[in-house]
């Protein structure tokens, strides 16, 4: 038997939820939907959307020494476009991981790994 959800919800702990989500808010153009001290949410739309958590004593993982234990993927239709974006609002650009030319990976300002993804 199958799970009844409601909503599927991704949730990012943070040491700052409201600049994450401000990153994460300018990156992708989201509104936030859900601003409170210690969780803030962000909304593309009813069906779309992210939240940040609290979390003082985050601590970032090191890629690939350390392994990751989830990452976010978005779709772009400009890899070059999106890396000047991203860039531009704080976030990392993970060299030498690997030759894809369909993919790069990222850190945010929090230490989170993300990818842009072409398509």
């Amino acid at each position: 038997m199958a799970l009844a959800t409601t909503r599927f919800l991704p949730v990012l702990d943070c040491p700052d939820p409201r600049a994450l989500a401000g990153f994460y808010g300018e990156l992708l153009g989201w509104r936030i939907s859900d601003d409170r001290d210690e969780w803030v949410e962000l909304a593309r739309d009813d069906a779309t959307a992210m939240a940040f958590q609290r979390a003082p004593d985050f601590v970032p993982r090191m890629w690939p020494g350390e392994g990751v234990f989830a990452h976010l993927d978005f779709h772009v239709p400009d890899l070059d476009d999106a890396e000047r974006v991203a860039l531009d609002l704080g976030a990392t650009r993970i060299d030498g991981l690997s030759p894809a030319t369909s993919f790069r990976v990222f850190r945010d300002p929090a230490g989170h790994h993300f990818c842009l993804c072409k398509g």
